[in-house]
């Protein structure tokens, strides 16, 4: 008897569902702890222009956001106020002087290495989407040391669309050699777990990090507080996938 193909559903349930499952991870607040160097950056463009830098809790709620959200929320806390182009001057100022310093307090968050481990030894691909420029992106996965980690990776500009839009995941799964069936994001943010459900995968929120919207609240297919328990996780979350008649 011929053998099932590695994309049919009985071949997932006699292998476990990980096996061959595609994994994709948001990267600032999902895999890596990425505030500390962000909020630096957002104070030191300010301060360069003049402008009364911010604490870092005001900065840490546009966190996840873009640098304009970021600079935002600074100055909600200071009451300054900039027009559109000095705004977009700050932007800039600042993914340049984070770019000088990205990974001077960056930490990946604790279990992360040891979950991506036991899900590639499991048989799963990792993939990488987030909406960092892929310039930034690339940078700091080689300075956290895990460019090899992932089978593919996408930033912000490697496809012509990004999150929310569920192409920047499926266009992600494919680059990758995986099947949209048995794929998942894991990721924090509103932009997140909305393109998983354009793209028709699971999602997976994690509850330590920066969305202004409650992990609960995100409509995920399940919520991860600790990088433990994300390998059972995942194979829960997978294992709701209807069987074959």
């Amino acid at each position: 008897m011929a053998l099932p193909s590695p994309h049919s559903h009985a071949a997932f349930r006699t292998e476990g569902f990980i096996r061959n499952a595609t994994l994709v991870f948001d990267l600032d607040g999902t895999i890596a702890d990425t505030a500390g160097d962000l909020i630096e950056a957002a104070n030191a463009a300010l301060a360069a222009r003049g402008f009364a830098t911010a604490s870092p809790a005001a900065i840490r709620r546009g966190v996840g956001y873009g640098a304009k959200a970021m600079l935002a929320a600074a100055f909600d806390e200071t009451r300054e106020h900039a027009g559109e182009a000095e705004l977009t001057h700050l932007a800039q100022q600042l993914v340049a002087r984070y770019e000088e310093r990205i990974a001077d307090h960056t930490r990946l968050f604790p279990g992360f290495l040891d979950a991506a481990e036991t899900l590639r030894g499991r048989g799963a691909r990792l993939a990488l989407c987030t909406n960092k420029s892929e310039r930034l992106m690339t940078r700091l996965l080689s300075e956290l040391g895990i460019e090899g980690l992932f089978e593919a990776a996408a930033g912000r500009d490697t496809f012509a669309f990004h999150k929310p839009d569920p192409r920047h995941i499926t266009e992600l799964v494919a680059k990758a050699g995986g099947w949209l069936p048995f794929a998942a994001m894991i990721g924090d943010s509103e932009a997140d777990i909305a393109a998983a459900r354009g793209a028709g995968i699971a999602a997976i929120a994690v509850r330590f990090g920066y969305a202004a919207v409650p992990a609960d609240a995100l409509g995920a297919d399940a919520i991860l507080d600790s990088f433990v328990e994300l390998p059972d996780l995942v194979e829960r979350v997978l294992g709701r996938v209807p069987s074959e008649a």
